[in-house]
């Protein structure tokens, strides 16, 4: 008599995609599973052109060499356009940031990506975010800078060390107002939320 095993799976294929996908921010378990499950009733075809995708996301995306959002090219679309507002830099944590800043359609100056936020008990300090590359680009020609950094104990710290850094350049420091729950995440917050909190933005 042959004895089933309750942790027998019916294919390792589908498990191991399973757990790949369950990898990814905000995937659980039963997530992932409904996604390949979907992508085994697509077509051959379907399939590969979204692996390649990925393997071509992958293979071209870089950081750009002025903002240091991800891009294609070497300097991004936003740091090259003469409609935007080179006076002003927005300061965000992360790449998604800028799209969802982006999406609000009201803010017309120009980025600064860093990369993470300062955190010493995780031991990320001034040196392991994009900080010195933000205090390199403050010219005569930039104004202002607005902080627009999640408002978590991560983001609050780095913000305050920023104000300190870039207060003695004579270029006005300023925060997006409290429109954002504390502990919220700029990527996910709506835009009308966003605009509002431009629109409100204060100075430190």
């Amino acid at each position: 008599m042959t004895v089933f095993s309750h942790t027998m799976l019916p294919s390792e294929s589908i498990e191991r995609v399973v757990e790949l996908f369950a990898t990814l921010p905000t995937i659980g378990k039963k997530t992932a599973r409904r996604l390949a499950f979907h992508v085994l009733r697509q077509t051959r075809e379907e399939v590969e052109t979204f692996a390649q995708a990925l393997v071509d996301m992958r293979e071209h995306v870089r950081e750009c060499s002025i903002c240091h959002t991800f891009t294609d090219e070497e300097v991004c679309g936003i740091c090259v356009s003469p409609k935007r507002d080179a006076n002003m830099i927005c300061v965000v944590e992360q790449p998604s940031d800028v799209s969802a800043i982006e999406r609000t359609g009201d803010f017309r100056g120009r980025y600064h990506v860093l990369h993470g936020a300062l955190s010493p008990l995780d031991g990320v300090g001034p040196d392991d975010i994009r900080l010195k590359e933000l205090v390199a680009r403050l010219g005569s020609d930039v104004h202002e800078v607005i902080l627009a950094l999640n408002p978590n104990v991560e983001g609050e710290v780095t913000t305050q060390y920023i104000a300190k850094l870039v207060t003695p350049l004579n270029v006005r420091v300023t925060r997006i107002a409290r429109g954002l729950p504390m502990g919220a995440d700029i990527e996910f917050a709506d835009e009308a939320t966003l605009a509002r909190a431009f629109e409100g933005r204060v100075p430190l």
